[in-house]
Protein backbone atom coordinates (compact mmCIF):
# COMPACT_ATOMS: atom_id res chain seq x y z
CA UNK A 1 0.00 0.00 0.00
CA UNK A 2 1.19 3.69 -0.94
CA UNK A 3 0.88 5.98 2.32
CA UNK A 4 2.70 9.06 0.40
CA UNK A 5 0.41 11.83 0.74
CA UNK A 6 -0.68 13.68 -2.99
CA UNK A 7 0.37 16.88 -3.34
CA UNK A 8 -0.25 19.37 -6.75
CA UNK A 9 2.86 20.40 -8.74
CA UNK A 10 1.80 23.79 -8.44
CA UNK A 11 0.65 26.28 -5.67
CA UNK A 12 0.09 29.54 -4.82
CA UNK A 13 0.26 31.32 -1.86
CA UNK A 14 -2.38 33.82 -0.61
CA UNK A 15 -0.85 36.96 -1.83
CA UNK A 16 -0.70 35.36 -5.47
CA UNK A 17 -4.38 33.89 -5.31
CA UNK A 18 -5.46 37.15 -4.28
CA UNK A 19 -3.50 39.10 -7.30
CA UNK A 20 -4.73 36.66 -9.66
CA UNK A 21 -8.45 36.93 -8.66
CA UNK A 22 -7.85 40.74 -9.01
CA UNK A 23 -6.70 40.65 -12.23
CA UNK A 24 -9.62 37.94 -13.63
CA UNK A 25 -11.61 40.51 -12.45
CA UNK A 26 -10.46 43.43 -14.04
CA UNK A 27 -9.45 41.31 -17.15
CA UNK A 28 -11.10 38.32 -17.68
CA UNK A 29 -9.53 35.28 -17.78
CA UNK A 30 -5.65 34.51 -17.32
CA UNK A 31 -3.15 32.18 -17.88
CA UNK A 32 0.62 31.89 -16.03
CA UNK A 33 3.92 30.60 -17.90
CA UNK A 34 7.49 29.48 -16.42
CA UNK A 35 9.88 29.48 -18.81
CA UNK A 36 13.28 28.58 -19.19
CA UNK A 37 16.54 30.63 -19.05
CA UNK A 38 17.98 33.54 -17.06
CA UNK A 39 16.55 36.96 -15.75
CA UNK A 40 13.02 37.86 -16.90
CA UNK A 41 12.89 34.02 -18.15
CA UNK A 42 13.23 32.79 -14.62
CA UNK A 43 9.57 34.34 -13.75
CA UNK A 44 6.34 33.16 -14.15
CA UNK A 45 4.80 35.10 -16.72
CA UNK A 46 0.96 36.53 -16.52
CA UNK A 47 -1.12 36.63 -20.30
CA UNK A 48 -4.35 37.46 -20.74
CA UNK A 49 -5.48 33.96 -21.74
CA UNK A 50 -4.37 32.93 -25.07
CA UNK A 51 -2.15 35.67 -25.51
CA UNK A 52 1.02 33.55 -25.61
CA UNK A 53 0.36 30.65 -28.14
CA UNK A 54 1.19 27.60 -25.92
CA UNK A 55 3.79 25.27 -27.51
CA UNK A 56 4.02 21.33 -28.53
CA UNK A 57 6.36 20.79 -25.99
CA UNK A 58 5.03 22.93 -22.80
CA UNK A 59 3.71 21.20 -20.01
CA UNK A 60 0.37 22.45 -17.67
CA UNK A 61 1.28 21.62 -14.03
CA UNK A 62 -2.32 22.40 -13.19
CA UNK A 63 -3.68 25.84 -12.10
CA UNK A 64 -3.28 28.90 -9.72
CA UNK A 65 -6.64 30.02 -8.86
CA UNK A 66 -8.37 28.59 -11.36
CA UNK A 67 -6.15 29.61 -14.25
CA UNK A 68 -4.06 27.72 -16.18
CA UNK A 69 -0.11 27.52 -15.40
CA UNK A 70 2.41 26.08 -18.21
CA UNK A 71 5.64 25.42 -17.70
CA UNK A 72 8.74 24.98 -20.55
CA UNK A 73 8.95 21.26 -21.40
CA UNK A 74 12.57 21.40 -21.08
CA UNK A 75 12.55 23.54 -17.61
CA UNK A 76 10.13 20.72 -16.69
CA UNK A 77 12.32 18.32 -17.13
CA UNK A 78 14.83 20.03 -14.96
CA UNK A 79 12.10 21.10 -12.14
CA UNK A 80 10.14 18.10 -12.21
CA UNK A 81 11.41 16.91 -8.66
CA UNK A 82 9.93 20.03 -6.90
CA UNK A 83 6.72 21.87 -6.45
CA UNK A 84 6.45 25.45 -7.72
CA UNK A 85 4.99 27.89 -5.33
CA UNK A 86 4.05 31.16 -7.23
CA UNK A 87 4.38 34.11 -4.77
CA UNK A 88 4.53 38.13 -5.69
CA UNK A 89 7.15 40.06 -5.01
CA UNK A 90 7.53 43.86 -4.76
CA UNK A 91 8.72 46.00 -8.12
CA UNK A 92 6.85 46.19 -11.31
CA UNK A 93 7.30 43.30 -13.78
CA UNK A 94 9.74 43.25 -16.34
CA UNK A 95 8.80 42.16 -20.05
CA UNK A 96 5.61 41.38 -20.94
CA UNK A 97 4.31 40.23 -18.17
CA UNK A 98 0.88 41.51 -15.91
CA UNK A 99 1.52 43.26 -12.84
CA UNK A 100 0.74 41.45 -9.93
CA UNK A 101 -1.02 44.65 -7.95
CA UNK A 102 -0.15 47.92 -7.93
CA UNK A 103 3.64 47.60 -7.76
CA UNK A 104 4.29 43.73 -7.95
CA UNK A 105 5.26 41.06 -9.77
CA UNK A 106 4.52 37.30 -10.04
CA UNK A 107 7.53 35.06 -8.09
CA UNK A 108 8.00 31.49 -8.25
CA UNK A 109 9.48 29.59 -5.62
CA UNK A 110 10.21 25.98 -5.02
CA UNK A 111 10.87 22.90 -2.73
CA UNK A 112 11.62 19.22 -3.95
CA UNK A 113 8.98 16.76 -3.48
CA UNK A 114 9.49 14.65 -0.17
CA UNK A 115 9.88 11.04 -0.27
CA UNK A 116 6.54 10.68 1.31
CA UNK A 117 4.96 12.89 -1.36
CA UNK A 118 3.39 11.76 -4.33
CA UNK A 119 2.58 14.12 -6.85
CA UNK A 120 -1.29 14.44 -7.68
CA UNK A 121 -2.77 13.53 -11.10
CA UNK A 122 -5.05 16.34 -11.16
CA UNK A 123 -4.90 19.54 -8.73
Amino acid sequence: MDDRISVPRVVATPAALEAVTRLVAERGPIMLFQSGGCCDGSLPMCFDDGELVVGDRDVLLGTVGGCPFYIDGRQYEVWKHTQLIVDVGEGAPEGFSLPAGEDGHFVTRSRAFADSERVAEKD
